[in-house]
């Protein structure tokens, strides 16, 4: 049945039986054919059809939501069988932003570099910023940033999600409550990372949805690395806006607390970062792998 589930999943995305057969190289009546096949072995309708328009039935939706990750596992077990057969070499060039670099990616890179120990890699850290200055220069072949901004010579391709949290030390005062107005921020003492960093541009886009500002913060430093931000807070009775990804561990050691903020709530995305009509194998195939890798 996966010919008829691709053709479902076709017509289901288009909305449009003409598009989806032309998309498929079939005729509309073998389209049609197809999706009434479907709908008698389910023994559900799958679409409504008004004149010309059609649009999913509550079944045809949950059916497109199993055909999707149908299509995500076949797309794994493709990948992981030709992996077992395929000997890749060659040099690639990552770059990685200052929380990706030194918390997602190196556990990826062990486990990418026992299937491909032919494959020589580089990796340099620096802000998102940096990292798409050197994609630019082409310095580096791959990226792995995060932040709201853009830059139209790039294409992004989203990795995984992210938290940032508020951070203190357990001795804080305000460490035993548990929560704080979003007001209060400005009363705190803030360690905040530097200009071009895209935990900050991330941090500073959520705080204008509470109407705060980054001016309106009472900055106590800004600083340029994650672990140096850690740890200050040890010592010092600030508080700091931190990826989950960096502080995991320090959280089960109780070496730190989180503060709740009412009403804000910064989630992000990772995002793979190419430039625009590149489409070199070795960076396909990190980016393939650290799919599978983070899906397992």
């Amino acid at each position: 049945m996966l010919f008829e589930f691709q053709v479902f999943h076709t017509v289901a995305r288009r909305l449009n039986f003409t598009k989806a057969a032309k998309e498929l190289f079939i005729s509309q009546p073998a389209v049609t054919k197809h999706i009434h096949k479907l709908e008698q072995h389910f023994k559900v309708k799958l679409f409504d059809r008004n004149g010309a328009r059609i649009q999913l039935t509550p079944a045809g939706s949950q059916l497109l939501q199993h055909t999707e990750e149908l299509f995500a596992i076949y797309r794994n077990l493709e990948f992981a069988m030709n992996s077992l057969t395929s000997q890749h070499n060659g040099h690639l060039q990552l770059g990685g932003s200052m929380t990706a670099a030194p918390y997602i990616i190196p556990p990826i890179l062990a486990a990418f570099h026992g299937r491909h120990p032919h494959v020589e890699v580089s990796l340099v850290t620096g802000n998102t910023g940096e990292i798409e200055q050197a994609l630019e220069k082409k310095e580096i072949d791959l990226g792995i940033v995060e932040g709201h901004s853009r830059n139209r010579s790039i294409r992004y391709t989203e990795f995984i999600k992210d938290e940032i949290v508020l951070v203190s030390n357990p001795s804080h005062p305000l460490a035993k409550k548990q929560s704080i107005r979003p007001e209060e921020l400005k009363q705190i003492p803030l360690l905040l990372r530097e200009p071009g960093s895209g935990t900050l541009e991330v941090v500073a886009h959520a705080l204008k949805g509470v109407g705060i500002k980054l001016s309106q913060l009472k900055k106590e430093m800004q600083l340029d690395n994650t672990e140096t931000m850690k740890s200050y807070l040890l010592h010092a009775p600030c508080m700091a806006f931190i990826s989950m990804h960096a502080v995991l561990k320090e959280l089960e050691n109780n070496e730190c607390c989180i503060i709740d903020v009412k009403g804000l709530d910064i989630g992000r995305n990772f995002y793979f970062a190419r430039l625009q009509g590149e489409a070199e194998a070795l960076p396909e195939l990190f980016m393939r792998f650290a799919m599978h890798y983070n899906g397992k």
